[in-house]
Formats: C-alpha cells, structure tokens, sequence
C-alpha cells in the first residue's frame, strides 16, 4: 500500500461504543464498501471497540489504526485530541481514559434534572435507551431522545434550544488536560493530532496557543481534510500544518448514516505538499 497523501485514510469515526449508531463491524464494511484503504474507529474517550475494530478491519481487508478521540479542557473550551496507532493495552492509557469517562453519568443525571426545570421529565432514562455503554452517556444520547420524542425536530434545533451553554440541559465536565491526553497517546506509541481545528471558533492568538502549547507536550498532527472543515479550511489548515511541520490527518468524523453530513471514505484528499500522519505510522499499522 503507497502511503502518500492520496491515500484514502479515514481516520475519525465513531461507534456505538461512543455516540455513533453503527457497530464496529459495519463501519469497517461500510468504510471498505466506500473504498477506504487505511481505516480507524475513534470512539470518544474509550479504546474498548479496538479488539473488535481490528479483527473487523482484518476480515474485510482494511489496513487499520487503532484510534480514540479525547476531550481535554482547553481556554476554557472543549478541544479533541485524536490518537491514532497506539497500543491500546497500554495500561496508562488505558486507566487515564476510564478517569476521564468516570463522570459522564452524574452529569448526565445533572443534565437530566435541568431538562426537568424546562418541562422535560425522564430525560435521564429517555437518553439511556440509546446508550449501549453507559460510561459514554453524552449529549448525543440525549439529543436523539429529544428528538425521537418530539420535542425537537432534529439534532442542532436541541443543541440550540437546550444542550449549549446558558440553556437548561447544559452541564459541563471536567475533562482530561492537553499535557495528559496527548502524553497518553504517546508515551503508548501514537501520534497525537488536533482534531477538526476549524470547529473551534478560536482567535487567532487562541489557536496560535493550542498549536505550540500541543507541539510543546508532544502533539504531532492536525485534522486537514475532516467533515466539519469547508473547503477554504482545507486549504487554511493545509498552510497551518506546513507552517507548524505538523503531520496532516484526514477523517470524516462519521457517527451515523442518518446524522452524518459526511460519510466514511468520501472526503477529498490531502495536498501532495503534505506530509500525512499515516507515513509516520507505517509500522502501526495492522493488515
């Protein structure tokens, strides 16, 4: 396989061990149906999908990297940190991401209890319906409640009326530190990488800080080509991770076929000039 950056790498999606709605399985067949050759699943704050994520790839003939998505504290804002091809036995890896899920259900019984004030009882129980791993409950779950419910008619009108900071359903968790996360990922063998940059609404200064203080703790990539980026960001962060000599990412952030403005596999790929993360991964990479 030529690990130039015509690859077709996707290397950010999500299952329904996090807050997508496929298995492990049918993502590593939808992404191979969609011709994707190098894959990963990058579950929000949980590596538990990687055994099946591996043996899935293996049996559709999916090269792969093992993948997580972790939510750190940043500014005041919430900033993903992919990791992609660690070892996801890793024991400190391992144990900083059950710390960091350990405590989504207070905050969801906290959301929950805020969506009661504005006239939406069971929210709690409602969100679990859609969760098969409790640990990961997240606004997602309680969006898809709140919509199947019919109090919302899709996904951002919920986020906009209740889910976002100043409304009712909005409960903020203390996440992992940027030292932490990306230390776990590679003190594990990985490579640690902003994931879609553009998303964060940053100043300029702002995202100048994340860059360095990142590279300063051992980050080496940024997303490029991702779902949530416009064109003029893929050329925008082309030049960021030039500038910096940061290794370029590429990933859809797939979550689900209904949901999901982007799927697996059909994103543009990276500019030539770029070096992608996956050539300084060859040597994780599982066939």
């Amino acid at each position: 396989m030529n690990l130039d950056a015509a690859l077709n790498a996707d290397l950010h999606c999500h299952s329904v061990i996090s807050d997508g709605t496929l298995s492990p399985e049918a993502l590593a067949a939808r992404a191979k149906a969609a011709g994707v050759q190098l894959w990963s699943l990058t579950d929000h704050d949980e590596i538990g999908g990687q055994p099946r994520a591996i043996a899935a790839a293996r049996a559709a003939g999916l090269a792969y990297l093992t993948g997580t998505e972790i939510s750190v504290s940043f500014a005041g804002r919430v900033v993903h940190i992919v990791g992609l091809g660690f070892d996801h036995e890793a024991p400190e890896i391992v144990a900083g991401l059950r710390a960091t899920r350990g405590g989504r259900e207070a905050r969801a019984r906290d959301m929950a209890a805020g969506l009661a004030e504005a006239g939406i009882p069971g929210a709690f129980e409602g969100a679990l319906q859609y969760v098969s791993n409790p640990d990961l409950i997240s606004r997602t779950h309680f969006a898809r409640f709140l919509v199947d419910a019919g109090h919302c008619s899709d996904i951002p009108e919920v986020f906009r009326r209740f889910l976002t900071e100043g409304k009712p359903g909005f409960v903020p968790h203390k996440w992992a530190a940027l030292k932490d996360a990306v230390g776990w990922i590679t003190r594990a063998g990985g490579v640690a990488v902003i994931a879609h940059p553009g998303r964060y609404d940053f100043t300029p200064t702002e995202e100048y800080a994340l860059i360095t203080e990142f590279m300063a703790h051992g980050g080496r990539g940024i997303e490029v080509v991702t779902g949530s980026h416009t064109p003029a960001e893929f050329v925008k962060y082309t030049d960021t991770a030039l500038e910096f000599g940061l290794l370029a990412s590429r990933g859809s952030d797939f979550h689900s076929p209904a949901e999901s403005r982007t799927d697996l596999g059909t994103l543009p790929p990276l500019a030539d000039k770029l070096t992608p993360v996956w050539a300084a991964l060859a040597a994780r990479i599982h066939h």
